[in-house]
């Protein structure tokens, strides 16, 4: 008798969360559920284990409410960020500093991109694109109006697919509607505990920045990955966090 082999289909995942916090712990909630174990073949922690959405979004209404996480008192967790060191993640986005080791900086690919090149003679080079992103997204909306869609911050380049490690964050999108401005962003691979809190604070915090500089409200943020995960040594913290102390994953 032949064996029917089930075909199997990604799962995406939508979470509709109040705020920050809201919505890191719901991912956490969800990932232990929908998540793919796998072993990383190439990038960050080659060799070890990874717990992995195939794909969610992320709806957050008021990131402004709650941006870190919050962590009940009396649960032996580390917290995964801290408001100081979102504050300091802001200053980040906003300058082109990287030191010498660095192949490039979200901040410098969104207030000074460079474009790096290999010569005839084999000889790597840059070259700077003489633009400042985000100043040019808040002129935009600021002199020809709001219903437009092409205030993009793109943080990847065709050349970062020949770098160690090419960005996660690829692209900010942004938007003005009902008086208000949201972002929508992509990240191909994100460290839910050691990553996205950092991330998506620093990000609101930014969004806050361009609306007031713009003139209009604070909206939401649409996150969404194909790579969102925790890797092995976060699944107990997870798990406690969440209560799901008897959860066997893998």
């Amino acid at each position: 008798m032949t064996q029917v082999v089930k075909e199997k289909f990604l799962t995406p995942v939508f979470i509709d969360a109040f705020d920050l916090d809201d919505a890191w712990y719901q991912c956490l909630d969800k990932i232990l559920e929908y998540g793919y174990v796998y072993k990383i073949d190439r990038g960050s922690y080659k060799g070890q284990r990874r717990l992995e959405f195939d794909y969610v979004v992320i709806r957050v209404r008021k990131p402004e409410h709650q941006i870190i996480p919050i962590i009940p008192e009396g649960c032996p967790i580390p917290a995964p960020t801290s408001m100081e060191y979102i504050q300091e993640y802001l200053n980040y986005l906003l300058t082109d500093q990287k030191t010498e080791t660095e192949d490039y900086t979200y901040g410098e690919r969104l207030v000074n991109p460079k474009i790096r090149i290999v010569d005839e003679n084999g000889k790597e080079k840059e070259i700077d694109c003489k633009i400042n992103p985000i100043q040019e997204v808040i002129n935009i909306y600021k002199t020809e109006g709001f219903e437009t869609n092409q205030c993009t911050l793109e943080i990847g380049m065709p050349t970062d697919i020949k770098l160690k490690d090419p960005p996660c964050l690829r692209i900010v999108d942004t938007r003005i509607r009902y008086g208000k401005l949201h972002f929508i962003v992509y990240f191909r691979s994100w460290d839910l505990w050691g990553g996205m809190p950092s991330n998506l604070g620093g990000l609101e915090l930014l969004k806050q920045y361009i609306a007031s500089e713009i003139g209009v409200g604070n909206g939401e943020i649409i996150a969404s990955s194909k790579g969102l995960h925790l890797y092995e040594y976060c699944w107990e913290w997870a798990k406690i966090r969440t209560k799901k102390y008897d959860l066997k994953i893998g």
